[in-house]
């Protein structure tokens, strides 16, 4: 029964259906708009903290045809431009080295040229993003979208949805436990609500706090002393 949580396989395919927009309807609704190619503005970047849902739109971004999701150590090859590629998806931008800062540089030109899309994200504005000043400069042309996290209030209602979706059902303190003892992140919160509910077929036990904390121990087992 060990690394239940880490057993559970491969992550759900995001979407944009499936984030949870909180604080950022505007964002939400611009998103869907670079997914149909009709945004009057070409160029988004979002940034806000980890875990607020940034890979999360560009990996569903990346689902839509004639898109590209580009990692900040992908091959140079990434970042040139190609006509079926129609919006270009570039993550973790204050990573990229030197000379991928090269190659963005160039791929927003291009991008511009061609009358394609590109989203970008980071952790800060671009205006203070440890890059070089031309890149900075172009990850500031189009929008802007601080991406704010869910309130502890707004993950538990999404968690309680999600667990309703799969016919789970959850004690009344087992949510708030969870946030107080594990990750805080939704990937992470969602990934633990998954292995309650495997955890619970397996043990034929309720989801209650008890049965929480043993998984927890089952994940973060205490260090044993040394002699």
């Amino acid at each position: 029964m060990k690394q239940l949580v880490l057993d559970l396989g491969a992550e759900p395919a995001h979407s944009l259906e499936t984030f949870q927009v909180g604080e950022n309807a505007e964002l939400a609704y611009m998103m869907h708009l670079f997914a149909e190619r009709t945004s009057r503005e070409h160029f988004a970047y979002l940034w806000g903290e980890t875990g607020a849902g940034k890979s999360h739109l560009l990996q569903a971004l990346a689902a839509t045809p004639g898109s590209r999701y580009i990692a900040h150590d992908a091959p140079a090859a990434a970042f040139t431009y190609a006509p079926d590629a129609s919006l270009y998806l570039l993550d973790d931008c204050h990573l990229l080295s030197p000379k991928r800062q090269v190659d963005a540089f160039a791929l927003f030109n291009q991008i511009r040229e061609h009358g394609a899309y590109m989203v970008t994200t980071g952790p800060v504005p671009p205006g203070v993003l440890h890059v070089r000043e031309d890149l900075r400069t172009r990850m500031g042309w189009g929008l802007v979208y601080q991406i704010h996290g869910l309130t502890d209030d707004q993950k538990i209602a999404a968690l309680t949805q999600a667990a309703e979706a799969r016919g789970l059902t959850l004690s009344a303190s087992v949510l708030p436990y969870l946030l107080s003892h594990f990750k805080r992140d939704m990937r992470s919160l969602s990934t633990m609500l998954d292995a309650l509910d495997q955890y619970s077929l397996e043990t034929q036990r309720p989801v209650t706090v008890p049965l929480l904390r043993d998984l927890l121990l089952q994940e973060n087992p205490p260090a044993e002393p040394k002699e």
